[in-house]
C-alpha cells in the first residue's frame, strides 16, 4: 500500500482564549501580507496572536492589529517590526460582511488561529465575535466542567 503524502498544515499560533471572551459567530480564512522575514519567522512557531483583533479602514481594506510575530534571529537591518499593521487578503462580499458586522451589531473582528495551510501559505482564521458578559463566561465555564465530569462518569461506568 502506497505512503499518504505527510501535510504540511502546520498551526503556528492559537488564540485560545478568543472562544472563552467571545460567542464567535460566522468565520472566514484569509491570507496575510507578509515579509520574508516574517514568514521564516512564522515558521519557528513564536507568534502571538492572542492581544490582537481586525480592524476595517475607510478604503475597504481589514488589517491585522497588535499581532506579534518576533524578529527572525538570522535576520539583518531589514528586519521586520514585531508589531507592525499587517494586510489582510479577503474576498469584497467577506470584507463587506465583516465591516456591516462591526459598524451595524458592534461586534469585533476576532483572529482564532494562525497557520500554515498544505500549501505552505500563511493563513489566519478570522470570525466575528460578540463580547461575552461575566455571567454567560461563568455559564460557560459550568458547562464545559459538567461535559468535563460526564466524561469521566462514563468512562468509570464502562
Amino acid at each position: 500500500m502506497a505512503e499518504k503524502p505527510k501535510s504540511n498544515f502546520k498551526i503556528v499560533a492559537d488564540n485560545r482564549k478568543a472562544r472563552y471572551h467571545y460567542e464567535i459567530g460566522e468565520a472566514f480564512e484569509a491570507g496575510l501580507m507578509l515579509t520574508g522575514t516574517e514568514v521564516k519567522s512564522l515558521r519557528t512557531g513564536r507568534s502571538n496572536i492572542a492581544e490582537s483583533y481586525a480592524s476595517v479602514d475607510g478604503k475597504g481594506e481589514i488589517w491585522l492589529v497588535n499581532a506579534n510575530i518576533p524578529e527572525y534571529h538570522a535576520g539583518n537591518r531589514n528586519n521586520h517590526e514585531p508589531k507592525r499593521l499587517r494586510k489582510l487578503l479577503l474576498k469584497h462580499r467577506e470584507i463587506v460582511k465583516l465591516s456591516h458586522g462591526v459598524q451595524r451589531e458592534g461586534m469585533t473582528i476576532v483572529p482564532l488561529k494562525l497557520y500554515f495551510n498544505e500549501r505552505g501559505r500563511a493563513k489566519i482564521e478570522i470570525a466575528l465575535g460578540k463580547g461575552k458578559q461575566v455571567h454567560d463566561k461563568r455559564e460557560t465555564e459550568k458547562q464545559r466542567d459538567w461535559n468535563r465530569e460526564k466524561s469521566r462518569l462514563l468512562k468509570q461506568r464502562d
